[in-house]
């Protein structure tokens, strides 16, 4: 008896001990939380990281009463701690930082080695290396994203993540999905480069707290927070195709817990330009306007922070032969023509507790909604659609018994109202619907604090279409040695395909439209289902004395359903049907970076594509896509003189294999592509001088080496004949293009 009451005394003080902590807020100078500053007890591994706000929780260790508190760029400061309490620390700015932290502090691109979803954070530094005026031109100096242009009409930007178009990558800001259903074609150019703070890429399924939708990663967008921004901030830039943009920025900040900011938007571009003298258009007319206000208030010690955003925006586009005038050819066959006008506006707002006695501890909410209005016409196909979406996340996060032992779980509401209207070569057909969904997540993290992690998650949600069904996800980080992290990661993903939405470059083409195994509950198709599987190994070292690594990605995702696009079947005819088969894509990326000198930086990287699927008429590769590409991007800076004086140098170059062209062998020979585009190369450059801490011109240049694709539209000279075609782009249409563009703020 005396020995069962022994061991249960030891079990009871142990679990006490375990739940004894050491919590508290790491803040700088400002009282600004500082985010992933390190706390650890010395001589141990054990120790954590702070959160968004800045707080942290970390066990009692009777090893040691040290805790070493750390930030890049900051003076680290050690702490007795002798009995669980909560403490507030404030750091002070380092007056002596060493070059390998200044390099570390300022990198515009970076990958931890700590986390175990496998994502690149790419900062607004990163956005300024190249004519980022949208969401959709800021991946060219990325080598993970994969841009082109989508159609030869729409002047609009697709982009691919491990061979797999937008559609299968959740797209969000701020955690919030945003770029999905009726926005799918055009919503990445909604949102102005100025705006963002940072990009996160997560190749791979993704998080369950996010969504069930992701298949291929997740992309999201940070904007930029107003108790961090500058009362004023003005961007101007014009460009040779006669595209004008103006991006301001207004902040005020009402007191240490209340800030607002104003963005304002306009662009345009005014001139007809045909470079490759086929009578049409190489980009649209256009113009938009579009504003965000933004309201941010934190209270740290009671531990609330909250966001508001209201944001209205009109797009206009025009398009078409030189010659087409809307008021007098609109729906004739005079001229083609085509106009694009949508309308947007969006509320949402997220509010945040964090429980001041134990920091661990937080619940989050986010709501909402989405008013999307598209009307368009191409040619004589029309295609109008109004989505409105409401959207509600609610979040718990905390701990189970220590710091290492995390968990995430909530609810979440998603309802989407279409009203869809469609002609393609005969009258409007009603295909609208509503889609509601409700589900329940939870997601468990494991953190050792020092070589492994874990993220285990799975979600249970209820569709009025797709059904109920079960969403797991796993993603594990090991480091086997110093500065190498592998990760792996599998997970599942389930979407229903807005054919019309996703495939709006279709529009611009003669092909009928037709729909096959009409028995679903989505245009008559069945959902989309796909596994992703993922292995990545990176590691980091020391080349001639300079900064390097190396990585290697390797994904692979199979469809167990598919809403396959047929290109194939017929050059007149695009036909949607279910998989009846197999369809998959294997990605491989090889990744190398160094700094070759002083304010020098070099990356590389080699991808490597095998997509194929099952068509009505055999298996072939995913039209469109190369199969190899190379990509290389060169940075360099002067160093900083007085008041900010400062050179900056930006080179990118990418190399496309042959890609596989949609078969047109049943045209009459005018109007036949060869099987296989030619491989080419694209090279971008610009160059940045900053005269000073609140000014800075720029200028650069876009396909510099001028290459251009040929027969860019098939058909164009009898747009209202059955082999038009402008959907079947792989290259550049436009040629060379210019621009400059100035930034000035107001600190």
């Amino acid at each position: 008896m005396y020995k069962y009451f022994m061991f249960l005394l030891m079990l009871v003080a142990q679990i006490a001990s375990a739940q004894e902590k050491v919590s508290g807020t790491i803040t700088d100078e400002k009282d600004q939380p500082l985010i992933g500053a390190s706390v650890i007890w010395k001589d141990s591994t054990v120790g954590t990281m702070t959160n968004e706000q800045g707080q942290f929780e970390l066990p009692m260790n009777p090893g040691s009463h040290e805790i070493a508190v750390s930030y890049v760029g900051y003076e680290t400061v050690t702490l007795m701690v002798h009995e669980p309490k909560v403490i507030t620390v404030k750091l002070q700015a380092s007056k002596t930082l060493d070059e390998v932290v200044v390099k570390t502090k300022k990198n515009s691109l970076s990958r931890s080695y700590l986390k175990p979803l496998n994502t690149q954070t790419m900062s607004s530094k990163e956005l300024l290396k190249a004519a980022c005026c949208n969401l959709s031109e800021s991946f060219e100096t990325n080598p993970s994203i994969d841009v082109n242009f989508s159609d030869a009409i729409s002047g609009s930007k697709q982009i691919k993540m491990l061979g797999l178009t937008s559609p299968y990558i959740l797209i969000a800001e701020e955690n919030i999905p945003s770029v999905r259903g009726a926005s799918q074609a055009y919503g990445l150019s909604f949102t102005p480069g100025t705006w963002v703070e940072s990009i996160q890429i997560t190749k791979g399924a993704g998080s369950v707290v996010n969504g069930y939708e992701s298949i291929s990663g997740q992309i999201n967008t940070e904007l930029i927070k107003p108790a961090d921004d500058i009362p004023f901030f003005l961007n101007a830039y014009g460009s040779t195709d006669s595209r004008f943009e103006l991006n301001t920025h207004f902040n005020k900040k009402f007191s240490d817990k209340l800030s607002s900011s104003l963005f304002v938007h306009g662009n345009t571009r005014v001139s007809k330009n045909d470079m490759n003298d086929d009578g049409f258009l190489d980009n649209p007319l256009g113009k938009q306007i579009n504003v965000m206000n933004r309201w941010q208030y934190n209270d740290l010690e009671k531990g609330w922070v909250s966001f508001l955003n209201v944001r209205y925006m009109r797009d206009e586009k025009q398009t078409g032969q030189k010659s087409f005038d809307p008021d007098r050819d609109k729906l004739t066959t005079n001229y083609w023509g085509s106009e694009i006008n949508t309308d947007k506006l969006d509320l949402s707002s997220k509010i945040g507790y964090v429980f001041p006695d134990t920091p661990w501890k937080s619940i989050g909410f986010q709501n909402s909604f989405n008013y999307h209005k598209q009307e368009s016409y191409f040619g004589l196909n029309q295609y109008n659609i109004q989505q409105n979406s409401f959207y509600s996340n609610l979040i718990y996060n905390s701990i189970i018994s220590n710091t290492l032992h995390k968990f995430a779980t909530g609810l979440n509401f998603t309802s989407d109202d279409y009203n869809e209207f469609v002609a393609v070569n005969g009258p409007l057909t009603d295909v609208s619907r509503r889609d509601n969904s409700v589900g329940a997540f939870f997601e468990y993290t494991y953190d050792n604090t020092d070589n492994f992690s874990l993220v285990a998650g799975g979600r249970f949600d209820v569709h009025n279409r797709l059904g109920a069904f079960f969403t797991p996800r796993i993603h594990a980080r090991y480091n086997p040695w110093e500065k190498a992290v592998l990760r792996a990661s599998v997970g599942r993903g389930k979407r229903s395909a807005n054919i019309f939405a996703e495939n709006q470059n279709l529009f611009a083409t003669s092909r009928d439209f037709s729909v096959l195994n009409a028995n679903g509950k989505v245009y008559g198709l069945d959902p989309e289902i796909a596994w992703n599987y993922g292995i990545s190994f990176t590691q980091g070292f020391t080349l001639f004395g300079k900064k390097a690594d190396v990585s290697l990605d390797y994904y692979r995702t199979d469809f167990q359903n598919q809403a396959v696009v047929d290109l194939d079947f017929s050059p007149q005819e695009v036909v949607f049907h279910n998989l009846d088969g197999k369809s998959y894509a294997n990605s491989l990326q090889l990744d190398f970076n160094v700094d070759l000198m002083t304010h020098l930086t070099i990356r590389t990287a080699y991808k490597f594509y095998d997509i194929q699927t099952d068509y009505l008429t055999g298996t072939f590769e995913r039209p469109l896509q190369a199969k190899h590409r190379f990509f290389t991007n060169l940075a360099y800076e002067t160093h900083i003189k007085e008041k900010g004086k400062q050179w900056k140098f930006d080179f990118t170059y990418n190399w496309m294999g042959k890609q596989r062209l949609p078969n047109t062998s049943s045209n009459p020979e005018p109007y036949r592509l060869q099987e296989f585009s030619n491989p080419f190369s694209v090279m971008n450059a610009q160059v940045t001088r900053t005269f000073s801490s609140v000014f800075e011109a720029y200028i650069g240049g876009e396909n510099i080496g001028n290459y251009k694709q040929k027969n860019a539209i098939l058909g164009a000279d009898d747009p209202f004949g059955p082999y038009f075609d402008s959907s079947m782009i792989y290259a550049p249409i436009f040629g060379q293009m210019y621009y400059a563009g100035i930034r000035f703020k107001i600190k």
